[in-house]
């Protein structure tokens, strides 16, 4: 599991590749949360294009950073999710709190 990121105009982009489980999700989530206070992003798009598979932990990855950047007035998307995970994303809701979109 890896994460590059990218902060351009108030916009902090995370590309997430590999296998996203309960141990690197941990991982992931601290290093994207020391990014968002060290930024100070106004919008946080987590971009999903290479991630290989997904379990319940990549859910809670997503709702943590939408709470985070909520408390901040900030927004989250969801981007190039696969259709498998883009339909676990939806059935959990994540939909309604992110914005979910393939560029």
């Amino acid at each position: 599991m890896s994460a590059a990121f990218v902060f351009h105009k108030e916009t902090l982009t995370v590309y997430i590749q590999g296998e996203l489980d309960h141990h690197s999700a941990k991982e992931i989530r601290s290093r994207i949360d020391s990014e968002i206070f060290r930024r100070n992003p106004k919008f946080l798009e987590l971009d999903f294009s290479q991630v290989t598979f997904m379990d319940s932990s990549g859910i809670g990855l997503v709702m943590g950073r939408y709470k985070l950047m909520s408390e901040k007035n900030g927004k989250v998307s969801v981007l190039n999710p696969t259709p498998p995970i883009r339909k676990v994303m939806m059935i959990s809701g994540i939909g309604k709190l992110a914005k979910i979109v393939n560029t």
